[in-house]
């Protein structure tokens, strides 16, 4: 159990998927109305607790985390510091900014760490720490899942968009439930990585789709077009049996990533007409980046 692997694996777990559901409790905040503020006082609660937990995965993850981790685009992107401050500027919920600066600044290792015993220690804190949050979290957005389909809440976010972050942190779960159970993480099963990464990249176009303005009509046709074609790479995937797309999907998927480049640009800079929040263009950028990683490996 105590191996450089459990660490390493935990730490870049944490880099990526912390970050990624402290963006999602801050989307789920700035979607609800004044009606009942104690639903946008728990998404609060939720976002402070993984900015911590990020934060104390920057501070061990310095100097370990592999380089071409921190070079994928997945932890941060030349767009996230600006991200950042516009859409605190735009909801103003506040935004731990310095936790970007410092997780820019991060320094690769080469999967090893220095005095193993005492950063194990500190590791299996962090990763109980992350199990307790998801439960909580995890079981919040299903409540207001189940809140908004029977008629007792409205909320800015599809329901669709509320059951894909659902989805994201159950897998991020599971992964640091089999890193405490097994030591490590094992080799990627494709078939499973592709559909699971297939089926949020269709839901991005989707949701791409639906929060462009309805002028930007050649925006919306590329992303009606991406949304068709990870649609039928899903389909395919999943009657693939042993065989996987891989070759195919990284192709369709470094393409799709270029579209969200332009787009979060494009936002920031106020070309595009959109009710897309500048950190949601850049969430789902990091996203893409990092199935790229996955499919590369």
């Amino acid at each position: 159990m105590r191996t450089n692997r459990y660490v390493v694996q935990s730490l870049e777990l944490h880099l990526f998927f912390g970050r990624i559901m402290k963006e999602h409790a801050l989307f789920l905040e700035a979607g609800f109305t004044p009606a009942d503020p104690s639903f946008p006082q728990r998404a609060e609660q939720f976002k402070r607790g993984f900015e911590a937990l990020l934060s104390d995965a920057i501070d061990l993850g310095n100097g370990v985390v592999r380089k071409e981790i921190l070079e994928s685009g997945e932890i941060v992107t030349e767009f996230t510091d600006l991200a950042e401050r516009q859409t605190e500027h735009f909801t103003g919920i506040s935004i731990s900014n310095a936790i970007t600066g410092r997780a820019l600044c991060l320094q690769p290792g080469v999967g090893q760490c220095r005095n193993l015993g005492p950063m194990f220690g500190r590791v299996r804190n962090l990763n109980r720490t992350a199990l307790k949050l998801l439960d909580g979290l995890i079981c919040f957005k299903e409540n207001v899942l189940k809140c908004v389909l029977q008629g007792e809440l409205f909320t800015l976010n599809y329901p669709l968009l509320i059951e894909h972050i659902i989805r994201e942190a159950k897998l991020y779960r599971n992964y640091v439930q089999i890193l405490e159970q097994e030591g490590e993480l094992p080799e990627h099963i494709v078939k499973e990585t592709e559909c699971f990464w297939n089926q949020i990249m269709m839901e991005h176009a989707q949701f791409i789709r639906g929060l462009l303005d309805p002028s930007e009509a050649e925006l919306f046709c590329t992303a009606d077009g991406f949304a068709k074609d990870y649609c039928r790479l899903l389909e395919a995937s999943r009657n693939a049996h042993d065989q996987t797309l891989t070759r195919q999907t990284l192709e369709q998927t470094i393409k799709f990533r270029d579209f969200k480049a332009a787009g979060a640009q494009g936002i920031q800079q106020c070309k595009i007409r959109s009710i897309i929040l500048p950190l949601l263009a850049d969430h789902v950028l990091r996203e893409a980046n990092h199935y790229i990683r996955l499919l590369k490996q």
